[in-house]
């Protein structure tokens, strides 16, 4: 049987499907998240210094084996915590977890698996810092409202049912002293250490994408400021079409300058919104995912989401819904003022083309008159030449000079008249 051709890159997509397993991770434990981010091109960033920082800490911690460059996730062992990193698109990621928690709840001990000095000299900013406690959770739910109290702000405190009542979570998305965002996972006795580390997984996303979805925000006010600033100018250039006289060459430069410096806004931003509306999308299926309900009455995730996270995405998706119209209107403008110039400029044209005829009729006024002028003069000499030719004829008739003249004049009139009528005939054709 010959052998069946598959495509070279079939495996290699197979394999990705399986590249990024969710950690395992059993209760008692703890877990601790950090997300880095270059502050500017992040996309475009030198990804051999992510991997250097990547095999400092694996260095640091003695792990046995180091991986190849080129890699994109990596998961080991580095002492007695498992390590998962990630590249992305924008960051990159680091989950440490081990079993077990500190008896003094979100000791900075358990962090030291990721060093501070290692932290300061990572390539980018730390966008993302998480801490999280996972417990059993008792039989009575309502014990653990003393521990919510003390862990986490009440008036921003989530905390809910996930997973069809397979476990509790709860946080303040607020950053402690330690720099630390904190969330605790209570879960249900029996739960299995992979569908703890999808919850872990999930919370860490959450937050991660929440961070990077927001960075549009700052963007989104300081282009507001600038469209508050165009919006003005562009207006009274529409406005000043409407009236004459019109200024098409100054209107112009100005028209250019504003749609040029949109037209760089929207370069600027268009990157950071569509990044932002793709971070959006996945926060949004990672909540949905975790099938919240409510826990004692406490404030969903989803809730959270809707109060604090949703006013500021809005303000990104109206900045960006903002400077598309203004390149619209500006689109919009630079077509009308083209219109107007045509209109005056046909207007112009039509004026130009009245003159032409009036200057037209007054030629042929004066071709008119220099034609009869011409007759007169031309006859005139031709009288005098007829009478110099017929004067003595009119001798031998017995006729006098001024009577042969009177009659001969009409004649020689009409003779002219009809000779220049037919030499304009012949260059007119009319």
């Amino acid at each position: 049987m010959a052998p069946i051709d598959d495509h070279p890159q079939r495996y290699a997509l197979v394999n990705e499907l399986h590249a990024r397993p969710y950690p395992q991770i059993s209760v008692p434990g703890h877990a601790v998240y950090v997300a880095f981010k270059e502050p500017r091109d992040a996309a475009n960033r030198d990804r051999h210094r992510d991997f250097t920082h990547l095999t400092s800490l694996l260095t640091r911690h003695g792990a046995p084996n180091l991986p190849q460059e080129g890699i994109t996730h990596y998961t080991g062992q580095i002492g007695r915590h498992a390590l998962k990193w990630e590249s992305h698109t924008e960051f990159t990621t680091f989950l440490a977890h081990a079993p077990g928690v500190s008896s003094r709840p979100y000791d900075p001990a358990e962090t030291a698996i990721l060093p501070a000095d290692w932290i300061e000299a990572a390539p980018g900013g730390r966008i993302a810092a998480i801490q999280i406690r996972i417990e059993e959770l008792p039989e009575d739910p309502e014990a653990i409202a003393p521990q919510l109290a003390d862990w986490f702000v009440p008036e921003s405190l989530v905390c809910a049912w996930i997973l069809d009542g397979a476990a509790v979570i709860a946080g303040d998305f607020r950053i402690d002293p330690a720099g630390q965002m904190r969330f605790a996972i209570f879960v249900q006795p029996g739960t299995g250490p992979g569908r703890i580390g999808r919850i872990v997984q999930r919370i860490c996303e959450i937050e991660t994408y929440r961070a990077m979805s927001m960075l549009g925000l700052m963007r989104a006010r300081s282009l507001m400021k600038r469209l508050n600033e165009l919006e003005p100018q562009l207006s009274e250039l529409v406005e000043a079409m409407a009236h004459a006289p019109l200024d098409p060459e100054g209107m112009l430069n100005d028209l250019l300058t504003i749609s040029g410096e949109l037209e760089a806004l929207a370069v600027q931003h268009s990157f950071r919104f569509g990044a932002t509306g793709a971070y959006e999308a996945i926060l949004r299926e990672r909540v949905s995912v975790l099938r919240e309900s409510r826990f004692e009455g406490r404030q969903l995730l989803k809730e959270f989401m809707t109060r604090r996270y949703d006013p500021a995405v809005r303000t990104v998706h109206s900045a960006e819904s903002r400077l598309n119209a203004m390149l619209e209107r500006a689109t919009r403008t630079a077509e009308l003022l083209r219109t107007r110039v045509d209109v005056d400029r046909s207007a112009q044209n039509q004026k130009l083309l009245e003159s032409m005829d009036r200057r037209s009729d007054l030629q042929l006024r004066l071709q008119h008159t220099v034609e009869g002028l011409s007759v007169v003069a031309i006859s005139y000499y031709a009288v005098s030449l007829v009478g110099y030719l017929i004067y003595p004829l009119a001798k031998q008739i017995g006729a006098s000079k001024e009577l042969v003249l009177a009659g001969a004049t009409p004649l020689v009139i009409l003779g002219v008249w009809l000779m220049v009528r037919r030499i304009r005939k012949g260059m007119t054709g009319h």
